[in-house]
């Protein structure tokens, strides 16, 4: 008899009970290890840019790209339903987070910096920039914590499935800063590429590529949590503006006539 297909093999081994349980405790585990060492390269790729390398804005520009376009396929519902398929759907929120991780730490490996600089900023306005990318971090932290950190990363849903206990719905109920504007998690991101001392050429695709992703990106959040919450969403865009000093469009405040016209 032939041996069996590669996928064959996988989906037998996903069935057995005991090894899929070890294989996606040692999965869990190994996502947010793998956030862990993302995380900190992160701080420093965006504070101190590439190592030096031959320049390559084309290169450059694909990966700042495919991070956008792969960190969104990820959150698409039809794969999210597809990917339940195969895995526990408790275990989603880690393969979210190992794909969007790898995802950045190929764009760390093998971007390449450009000699041409914009602005290098020395003395006191260096000092306030990077004060301010710093202030960046800590908003970034208080504002995924204010959704459940453990939610964004895969970890609380992680450990109610280790126990072997159902993942009690999140219930939408905006707190802190979701009071002010909608998307406080992808304000803060701005402010990590846009505050740096050192404009460089490369730094500003990155910079343009990603401010892009985050606008496209915030809209598609809207979408996806009108999906998933319905009309309480939808009262609450009705509200509260996308980011501040955004009165109207996609991102501003969308009254809630207009939403239920666009969404259904």
């Amino acid at each position: 008899m032939g041996a069996s297909s590669p996928t064959r093999a996988i989906v037998r081994l996903l069935k057995d009970e005991v090894m899929s349980r070890k294989l996606g405790i040692a999965f869990g585990l190994a996502a947010h290890a793998l956030f862990a060492v993302t995380v900190w390269h992160l701080f420093w790729f965006l504070k101190d840019g590439a190592a030096d390398g031959a320049g390559a804005l084309l290169w450059d520009t694909l990966l700042a790209f495919q991070f956008g376009a792969i960190h969104s396929l990820v959150l698409w519902p039809p794969v999210r339903r597809c990917l339940a398929g195969w895995f526990p759907a408790e275990l989603y929120g880690c393969i979210f987070c190992t794909v969007t991780c790898l995802s950045l730490l190929l764009t760390f490996a093998c971007w390449r910096s450009s000699p041409v600089v914009f602005w290098s900023l020395v003395g006191w306005s260096q000092a306030v920039i990077q004060a301010a990318f710093v202030a960046s971090w800590i908003a970034l932290f208080y504002s995924l914590g204010l959704t459940g950190l453990g939610n964004q990363t895969g970890w609380t849903p992680f450990v109610y499935w280790l126990r072997g206990q159902p993942v009690p719905p999140r219930n939408f109920t905006p707190r802190g800063a979701y009071h002010f504007f909608r998307h406080p998690v992808y304000l803060s991101f701005l402010g990590l590429v846009w505050f740096t001392p050192r404009m460089t050429l490369d730094h500003a695709v990155l910079t343009g590529v990603w401010t892009v992703y985050i606008l496209v990106g915030s809209y598609l959040k809207d979408r996806r949590l009108t999906y998933y919450v319905g009309d309480a969403y939808r009262a609450y865009q009705a509200k509260v503006s996308g980011y501040p000093l955004v009165p109207f469009g996609p991102l501003g405040k969308v009254s809630l006539q207009t939403a239920k016209d666009h969404w259904s």
